[in-house]
């Protein structure tokens, strides 16, 4: 079965470059490593940020609370 996702009413368009930086991070996260996963956030472009922030605020959640699932304390 092929199952697509499709992003909120107005989001924007997230770059391949933000998406592995995103995962970057989420890893760092993961493996407690803070200065990485911050790395990793700050390199994120400002319209992949929004468009990130807004498909997490779809789904009922935001970055922050994410780290906090993956790696502990943000």
């Amino acid at each position: 079965m092929n199952q697509q996702t499709t992003a909120p009413p107005g989001a924007g368009h997230i770059t391949l470059m933000a998406a592995g930086e995103l995962r970057d991070a989420l890893t760092a996260a993961q493996h407690g490593d803070r200065p990485a996963a911050l790395a990793a956030l700050m390199a994120i472009d400002a319209d992949s940020w929004q468009a990130i922030s807004d498909r997490l605020n779809a789904l009922g959640g935001s970055l922050p609370e994410l780290l906090i699932l993956l790696g502990g304390q943000p």
